[in-house]
């Protein structure tokens, strides 16, 4: 869904429409699950955190500023209800917990081994990103998992393009200092 269409949907459910908002939660429902996914490493949290956020929205469609991009308005509204949801939970939890894990085994068949260790970097790779600083993490996902462009990621975090292109370099950083000292 294009940004006009997009603005066109949200003027009909001001004006009574209530119905087309199923319009602007089936476009966009995806990427919001998404960034609720990846921030929370929880698919049942996600789908929580990605429900509140379309109520919140609809809530506060009134507030949306039309000159601007729907699309980056409604990551706004997703990103600060699950930056609420982790602080929250942070408080929540008393110390850090680790899951348990078994250990995967490798068949015979062709690749399954190149497979099961591309799983393993790639699930290395999101638990070290959850051990990013929640400011450096959100860019990161922004960027480079929503694939948005640096532009939208500042606008969504609400900062400079120079802090989101500074916030995004330490990330990576970060990233690679964590990812080089669990090498094996």
């Amino acid at each position: 869904m294009d940004q006009r269409q997009a603005k066109d949907i949200v003027q009909r459910v001001l004006e009574g429409d209530t119905n087309a908002y199923a319009l602007l939660v089936d476009a966009y429902k995806n990427p919001i699950l998404q960034l609720a996914y990846r921030m929370t490493g929880s698919l049942q949290d996600a789908d929580d955190l990605a429900q509140e956020a379309f109520i919140r929205a609809f809530r506060n469609l009134h507030r949306y500023d039309r000159e601007r991009s729907f699309f980056t308005w409604l990551y706004t509204v997703a990103i600060n209800g699950i930056r609420n949801h982790l602080k929250k939970k942070q408080r929540e939890e008393a110390g850090f917990i680790e899951s348990d894990r078994q250990e995967e085994t490798a068949d015979d068949a062709p690749g399954m081994e190149d497979r099961l260790d591309e799983a393993r970097e790639a699930e290395r790779l999101e638990l070290t990103l959850r051990r990013l600083p929640a400011d450096q993490r959100e860019a990161l996902i922004l960027r480079f998992y929503q694939g948005l462009s640096l532009e939208e990621t500042s606008e969504i975090l609400g900062i400079s393009l120079s802090a989101a292109k500074m916030r995004i370099y330490r990330g990576l950083e970060r990233l690679r200092q964590l990812l080089s000292r669990r090498k094996p």
